[in-house]
């Protein structure tokens, strides 16, 4: 056993010499970075941990931290039930042979395949007052829209299209998820009278869990990460509205040229997606555990 463990390793160890030169050394180029005032090429100064201090000061950061976790908290609370609620109602099997669930499946997945400048683009024109089915519609009502102008609009557009652009992702691991249960799970649930929601709690939550988790981490980190989207369809506008970290690190290590303090965000950026995520997947393996032991006891105090 311990044998195979050995070149289940070996077989990996490629992998992770690619990931470790592709991902950790440029990190380390980025750290010595945050400790160094760049004046150009060849002149640089030892600055220790001021670019961090001064970045930890700058309110324009803080702003758009505070929209950076409202943005993430908010397509997460609406794409990861309305996947598991799309992945529900599609045909499974035996229903779902042939070509309708395969249609359905196609159909998902279409949006995952979409360039994200094109996401943008697209979403531009869509919701443009003048021209755009969805801007022009609005205003046809009778109701004044205009995302390029007001804030909450320029809000309402971002989660619209990030809402359209990924819930697919989530329904397709969760109905991988579902197609794995055996339908006298269903059959016995269906005996013993239970009602949808006691099914879905006690019969599909547990296969789903662990599909769920990935997919969560998936949408949380890019939720953290986005750039292209919301530079193409806002801009960041009106005026800093939606302007998320990833734009404002854009603008400061691009846009301004500030080599050092960039850096230094880029670190705390790197530090802060990876402390979410580990507090995610941390509280969510933790509550498995206590469930599972909660029910060895009540294994035992039965027998």
């Amino acid at each position: 056993m311990q044998a195979n463990q050995n070149r289940a390793w070996l077989g990996v160890l490629p992998v992770v010499l690619i990931v470790a030169f592709s991902g950790v050394i440029p990190l380390m180029t980025v750290v010595n970075f945050s400790v160094q005032d760049v004046l150009d090429v060849n002149t640089r100064f030892f600055v220790g941990f001021d670019w961090y201090r001064e970045i930890l000061r700058d309110q324009r950061l803080l702003d758009a931290l505070g929209r950076q976790l409202l943005f993430s908290a908010t397509v997460l609370a609406i794409e990861i039930p309305l996947g598991i609620a799309v992945a529900r109602a599609m045909p499974r099997e035996p229903k779902g042979r042939g070509w309708g669930a395969a249609a359905l499946l196609v159909l998902l997945a279409l949006p995952l395949l979409v360039p994200w400048n094109v996401v943008g683009t697209i979403w531009q024109v869509y919701a443009r007052p003048d021209i755009g089915l969805l801007g022009h519609g609005i205003n046809a009502l009778g109701i004044h829209y205009n995302f390029s102008q007001v804030s909450s609009h320029a809000w309402i557009t971002l989660i619209l299209m990030d809402v359209w652009h990924w819930p697919s992702l989530i329904a397709l691991l969760a109905f991988s998820g579902l197609t794995s249960i055996p339908n006298q799970h269903y059959q016995a649930a269906e005996l013993d009278g239970a009602s949808r929601w006691q099914v879905f709690r006690f019969v599909e939550m547990p296969r789903l869990r662990s599909v769920l988790i990935i997919g969560v981490l998936l949408r949380l980190m890019d939720s953290l990460m986005i750039y292209t989207e919301p530079f193409v369809l806002t801009g960041g506008g009106p005026g800093t509205s939606t302007t998320l970290l990833s734009q404002y690190l854009a603008t400061m290590a691009v846009g301004q040229f500030d080599v050092g303090p960039a850096a230094a965000f880029s670190v705390l950026y790197f530090l802060l997606i990876l402390l979410l995520c580990w507090l995610f997947y941390t509280a969510v393996v933790k509550r498995d555990l206590e469930q599972d032991f909660a029910r060895q006891g009540e294994r035992a105090a039965h027998e």
